[in-house]
């Protein structure tokens, strides 16, 4: 083969299509746009995200960079394993755990949670800890103290309800 005998392979290539030459053409007439509205006139386009009207996705989502949820609370989880590198008896807060590198600060809140084995007994005092950690805590000779208690969550609704004394005080007629 040679290079002037090479040729696309056949029905690969087309030649256009030729609108609006007439009505034998099979293109002729409307040329393809159909009966009037605001395809069939000259210069329609419809933007790339639209929705028909409807409100664009992009305009529903919330802006600046997504929502930030104002009442979640973050916690460092510790795991059992990691309970291990301190001395049997010795009391784990947010100082010592600072001091062996498992928060960043004393003030952090820690979850204690029951990944791997804790072979010491050791008092930890952190703000959460599942109920299969202070298990394994207690079996190993330890106790957990927890540092904030669980507090049921207050309908942020209804402001009278919330205030004391509200409820006591009915208007007289």
């Amino acid at each position: 083969m040679k290079l002037h005998e090479l040729r696309p392979a056949p029905g690969s290539r087309h030649s256009r299509k030729r609108i609006g030459r007439g009505i034998s053409a099979g293109q002729g007439k409307t040329s393809g746009r159909g009966q009037k509205g605001a395809g069939a006139r000259e210069g329609s386009k419809v933007p790339r995200a639209f929705e028909g009207g409807q409100m664009p996705i992009t305009m529903r989502l919330p802006k600046l960079r997504g929502f930030a949820n104002r009442w979640r609370v973050d916690y460092t989880v510790v795991n059992l394993s990691k309970l291990n590198r301190f001395a049997s008896g010795a009391i784990v807060d947010g100082a010592a755990l600072l001091q062996h590198g498992l928060v960043r600060s004393p003030g952090e809140r820690v979850k204690l949670l029951a990944a791997g084995r804790v072979r010491v007994a050791v008092t930890v005092r952190v703000h959460r800890a599942s109920e299969a950690a202070r298990r394994a805590v207690e079996a190993a000779g330890g106790r957990v103290e927890l540092l904030e208690e669980r507090v049921a969550r207050v309908q942020r609704v209804g402001v009278a309800a919330a205030e004391p004394g509200a409820a006591e005080a009915e208007p007289e007629e």
